[in-house]
């Protein structure tokens, strides 16, 4: 579960850019119970998902010529000029520049040398996220990387972060990463190698969520139902939960999962 909220390096945001954002709305209510709450005439038609009140995600419209529906993480700096500097020397390349969201903060897009899309957020009046770890709401982070040893060794340059391997099987690889000094106890999110073959299928580095449910299958069942394809089917991962992992209606990837021990 997410324990590196809210520090530099560690995520603070996540938001949904999709084609139809009443569709989505409706989508992502039935599944989590969120509520959307627009962020104002200026936004450009971008918003809030609220779990209980509290702010679980964004969610706007397709602002970039060709941009696919996908789930973009943000990423907590304090400086977003000089994350743009840093990602730039570690090999990365810049979406869009820093720039200001009237006064909630600071944001930047990138994208790192093996082509997965992520941004940054300087807090201003809006510090992050303000439910995580509980059910409808992110709990982990996923990179899926045609090149996860160039991409660790990016993301180590540009936030410091600490990153682990782990085992799987059958020469598989997991890495786990957080800020840096946090230790393992500080951990936000995974880092893996896409297959040969998924790349051969066409399949490109992406950063996706994983959000908390009371219960995987159900959760899977109603996504299903409600227009999302099943990527990967509901299994059980030791001390880690069960999980399963859909595109949403119009093709953004995400995970649900009944964390170990919540």
């Amino acid at each position: 579960m997410l324990t590196s909220t809210h520090v530099p390096g560690g995520p603070a945001w996540l938001d949904l850019g999709t084609p139809d954002t009443d569709a989505a709305v409706a989508f992502y209510g039935g599944l989590f119970g969120w509520e959307f709450r627009s962020a104002g005439p200026d936004a450009g038609g971008y918003g809030f998902l609220l779990k209980d009140g509290k702010a679980a995600a964004g969610l706007g419209p397709l602002m970039e010529e060709g941009a696919r529906p996908a789930w973009t993480v943000y990423f907590r700096t304090e400086d977003a000029d000089d994350t743009a500097d840093a990602v730039q020397r570690a090999g990365g390349s810049v979406r869009f520049p820093p720039m200001d969201v009237m006064t909630a903060g600071r944001m930047a897009g990138f994208t790192d040398p093996a082509g997965a899309e992520f941004a940054v957020w300087q807090p201003g009046d809006t510090d992050g996220l303000e439910a995580v770890n509980a059910p409808g709401s992110v709990s982990w982070i996923e990179l899926y990387s045609t090149d996860a040893a160039a991409a660790t060794e990016f993301y180590r340059k540009v936030f410091g972060w600490d990153t682990r391997d782990m085992g799987m099987g059958e020469g598989l690889v997991y890495t786990i990463a957080g800020p840096a000094g946090g230790g393992e106890k500080r951990m936000h999110g995974g880092l893996m190698q896409l297959p040969e073959e998924n790349m051969q299928r066409g399949s490109t580095s992406e950063w996706h969520p994983y959000f908390e449910v009371e219960d995987c299958d159900a959760a899977l069942a109603r996504a299903e139902e409600s227009g999302a394809t099943t990527v990967i089917p509901a299994m059980d991962a030791p001390g880690v939960g069960r999980l399963a992992m859909v595109l949403d209606p119009f093709g953004a990837p995400f995970a649900v999962i009944k964390s170990a021990g919540s």
